[in-house]
């Protein structure tokens, strides 16, 4: 089974691929096919993560084996094939590809060729220049003081301090003797 994925950005509207992969390949051959057509470092941390029809993430798959609690089920892109969690058309995954301000691209498995095998995964379409990899610092927004932060920031403005219901918070009162 050949599985044709399109991959979308949230950050460039004329921007595409359309990666065309075995099923029997892993996510980490997905992985460099992908990374590969967006001209992007290979080194960096990434992840794919399953979704639900809401793009809510699910189940990661990590490029690295990270320690994490020993209760939750750990895939590393290079031991774990597609076809493991790729089940239907439409089905929908996030590659996250900076952790740090959590920027990913939107991948959905647009067709399954049934009866046909790829020995090797390409991108059969792209189009426009891809998100770049790393935010230019010029780019992050940076909250200097509170002044600077929106008034909403915290909650809504009609906000009363005298409508806060005291009741549970008389321990706190305490708290001052005890230092």
């Amino acid at each position: 089974m050949i599985f044709n994925f399109l991959v979308l950005s949230d950050e460039v509207d004329n921007f595409r691929r359309e990666i065309i992969i075995d099923s029997e390949s892993t996510f980490h051959d997905l992985y460099k096919v992908l990374v590969k057509s967006l001209d992007y470092n290979e080194e960096e941390i990434s992840s794919f993560f399953m979704c639900g029809d809401d793009w809510r993430r699910k189940q990661e798959i990590t490029l690295v084996e990270m320690d994490t609690d020993s209760d939750i089920d750990v895939f590393v892109m290079d031991e774990t094939p597609l076809i493991d969690f790729i089940e239907e058309e439409g089905q929908k995954m996030v590659f996250v590809f900076d952790y740090l301000n959590d920027r990913a691209l939107y991948i959905k498995l647009s067709e399954i060729v049934t009866g046909k095998s790829l020995k090797k995964a390409q991108c059969a379409v792209s189009v426009g220049e891809a998100p770049p990899q790393y935010m230019d610092v010029d780019d992050v927004p940076v909250i200097n003081t509170v002044s600077d932060m929106d008034e909403t920031f915290f909650g809504d403005e009609g906000y009363n301090l005298d409508e806060l219901d005291e009741s549970g918070f008389e321990s706190l009162d305490n708290l001052e003797s005890l230092q």
